[in-house]
């Protein structure tokens, strides 16, 4: 190829954004190719809602907390950027999580993954679900198998296996923290296809779990720790990364107004920024969430996809206690609240439990979420009003009566993606209407192919992998 030096404008600067530049970078190189490439973003950092605060001793996430460890792409990252022994795994004396039914905290039995029993023996013994509700999702063992292939939703499909009671007190406050969703309105496809491959395998959910390898996965009770951080917080990844891309062009503080095709260029694009400025482009590549990147290819192509998707608003109200201040018992990772308790908090991390890194030994790190889908009014109030709420529900279930020493709250208006059920093909479909209208223009990130931090990372890669074998054979 006579071209060496093709353009490529990255917009979003967040993980997606950084690790794609990380790997364009580094798969055209291994092509011999040399990308210009130029990263734009909208706030005055790069990192997105990554963001990590040191005061008084503590290590306090402002956004994402943790990544789980199965999914290993972000621990293949951080190998590349030499960051891998920063890694830190949950204290393995905090597997026990908690959840509330009416009022009080209940342990969730071991084995469950996401309300499926792996293990019979504790599920039937917990206070969680009703003998009722026990022998229900017992019926899952004869009942028949869901032959079609067909997406459905992640709440039907449990309630239609184990019944409305193991998906209302178990499988939906479990989720509160991946999507902060309404069960009946995500894809079952997008969020764990495995569950319907079960099925149709085993004609048994749980005996397709016991048998089965069963995954490391949140809350299953194992040794293994299911989650992993950064000793200096998840922003010693994003410093690592903006750090290893100093020669790449970095406009900040900058907002993309519009995508055009360049008149007889072929595939070049000119980039608009809202300062009136413009950028050209060999290839674009679209991170920022689907109602943003939905404006953008408007003009385009049909967005019906990405509108699709709606985006929750949550908020995370961190507090810092004295720990001789705290008479409960902090004897396992926090507590999930199901949606129809009523309450404000919808789960509490003890952070300073679980973590053992980020707190001071005599002090105790409280990390409660509010806001979910259909109950996101609570997270624009005010910062005292917020405080006091999350307080009033942590007396409740806790008997905490002491004032915090501080509290740090962050809201992220819009920031769960909830995938809608055949969002996989409507979103397959928009990559092909692209390929043919927009050929070098390109989308991805946690409003596609998975929410989680490796799963951004993962698909940055194989998406930069793409693009150089393509600029490679031009």
């Amino acid at each position: 190829m006579s071209d060496t030096n093709r353009k490529v404008v990255i917009i979003g600067g967040g993980l997606t954004g950084l690790s794609a530049a990380f790997y364009i970078r580094k798969f055209y190189s291994d092509k011999g190719l040399t990308p210009q490439i130029t990263i734009v973003d909208k706030e005055s950092r790069l990192g997105g809602k990554i963001e990590t605060l040191h005061r008084d001793g503590f290590v306090i996430e402002k956004g994402p907390d943790s990544f789980l460890a199965r999914k290993t792409a972000m621990i293949d990252l951080a190998k590349e950027l030499e960051l891998d022994h920063e890694l830190v795994s949950m204290n393995p004396e905090a597997k026990k999580t908690y959840i509330v039914k009416k009022r009080e905290l209940h342990p969730m039995p071991s084995g469950l993954v996401l309300g499926i029993p792996t293990e019979l023996g504790p599920f039937l013994k917990t206070g969680l679900i009703s003998w009722g509700g026990k022998a229900r999702a017992m019926m899952d063992f004869v009942l028949p198998r869901r032959k079609s292939e067909e997406d459905e939703s992640l709440g039907e499909f449990i309630e239609r296996r184990l019944g409305a009671e193991v998906l209302q007190n178990v499988t939906e406050p479990l989720l509160a923290g991946i999507y902060a969703g309404d069960t009946y309105h995500l894809s079952l496809q997008s969020t764990f296809p495995q569950f319907g491959e079960l099925e149709r395998k085993y004609g048994s959910l749980i005996k397709g779990m016991m048998t089965g390898k069963k995954p490391v996965e949140t809350h299953t009770g194992t040794k293994r720790s299911a989650f992993l951080t950064f000793r200096q917080g998840l922003q010693s990844l994003i410093h690592a990364l903006v750090h290893e891309l100093e020669d790449v062009d970095q406009l900040l503080e900058s907002e993309v107004s519009s995508i055009s095709k360049v008149d007889g260029a072929g595939t070049g694009y000119q980039i608009v920024l809202s300062s009136g400025e413009s950028l050209s482009a060999d290839e674009v590549v679209v991170t920022t969430p689907a109602f943003a990147a939905a404006e953008l290819l408007r003009p385009h192509v049909d967005v019906s996809a990405m509108e699709a998707i709606n985006y929750v608003s949550v908020a995370n109200v961190v507090l810092a206690f004295d720990r001789k201040d705290l008479k409960g018992l902090f004897d396992g990772s926090g507590f999930l609240v199901p949606r129809n308790e009523g309450m404000s908090i919808t789960a509490c991390t003890w952070t300073g439990v679980k973590w053992l890194h980020t707190t001071p030994d005599d002090k105790m790190l409280l990390r409660c979420y509010v806001g979910r889908s259909g109950d996101e009014q609570k997270v624009f109030l005010s910062d005292e009003s917020l405080t006091e709420l999350v307080l009033k529900d942590l007396h409740e279930l806790m008997n905490i009566t002491a004032r915090p020493l501080f509290t740090e709250i962050t809201r992220l208006p819009k920031s769960m993606p909830q995938y809608p059920i055949h969002h996989l093909q409507h979103i397959a479909g928009l990559r092909q209407n692209m390929e043919s209208s927009l050929p070098g223009v390109y989308i991805t990130g946690a409003a596609f192919e998975g929410v989680g931090l490796p799963d951004c990372i993962r698909q940055a890669k194989e998406l930069a992998q793409r693009m150089a074998n393509k600029a490679h054979s031009k």
